[in-house]
């Protein structure tokens, strides 16, 4: 019997949706600004199974736009406040943390954790470039999300390959990174946006490499990854 507290997903997708759901495992890198609001929808759709990984705690200039952060969640880890959100929201779910940032010492030992499908959220670039290599050769579904800041365009944000993204310097920066690894980028899933901005310029006045970034293009960019997962999940083979 489905619980009641996913019914109205149930009549979307239908039960057999709900049980794949039920019965996958999804991996959330970086539970920051994107990564929240992926986990947010992700644990509201019913997924029986979540591993979270994020090596930060909280402070107050995540407030703006990240989902869990709040003055209460300042100075915590990340990781598990997540997990305590994720059992307020469905207590049957099956909830694992791990506190590290990926690099290439851990990340085949993660990845051992066999994910169905990994969401990644990372801001780093090298780590980035680690985690998607390795999903890539060990072939775990995956999507990954480009760079959100000095964007304020919604109509500009799109899924796409990481060969077809435009405008973006993260991805700019991911695509020659991974090409050189032998990555196929036609097999890299992305979400991104086509939005232009004077990046150089707003960095070149800054006076550090902090951006600017909004609660809506952030948590867009996380509820378009996590509706694509949702989706691919509770798919009936």
């Amino acid at each position: 019997m489905i619980n009641n507290r996913f019914q109205r997903t149930s009549l979307l997708l239908g039960e057999q949706g709900i049980r794949n759901l039920q019965n996958s495992c999804v991996m959330i890198v970086g539970l920051g600004a994107v990564g929240g609001y992926a986990l947010e929808a992700i644990a509201r759709s019913g997924v029986g199974h979540l591993i979270l990984v994020d090596f930060d705690e909280f402070d107050i200039t995540n407030i703006n736009r990240q989902i869990l952060a709040t003055d209460n969640t300042i100075g915590r880890k990340k990781t598990e406040v997540a997990k305590e959100r994720v059992l307020q929201i469905n207590p049957s779910c099956k909830v694992e943390i791990r506190d590290v940032f990926i690099d290439s010492s851990n990340v085949e030992n993660i990845l051992s954790l066999k994910p169905d499908y990994v969401i990644d959220a990372i801001d780093s670039l090298k780590s980035k470039c680690c985690l998607l290599k390795k999903l890539w050769q060990q072939k775990i579904p995956f999507i990954t999300s480009m760079g959100a800041a000095l964007k304020t365009d919604t109509s500009a944000i799109k899924m796409s390959t990481l060969a077809e993204t435009q405008n973006c310097p993260l991805a700019r920066q991911v695509r020659q990174q991974l090409r050189k690894e032998g990555v196929n980028l036609e097999e890299v899933l992305c979400v991104y946006s086509l939005e232009k901005s004077n990046s150089d310029a707003i960095i070149s006045k800054s006076t550090s490499k902090i951006l600017g970034s909004l609660p809506t293009i952030t948590a867009i960019f996380g509820l378009i990854i996590a509706n694509h997962v949702i989706l691919d999940l509770s798919k009936s083979e």
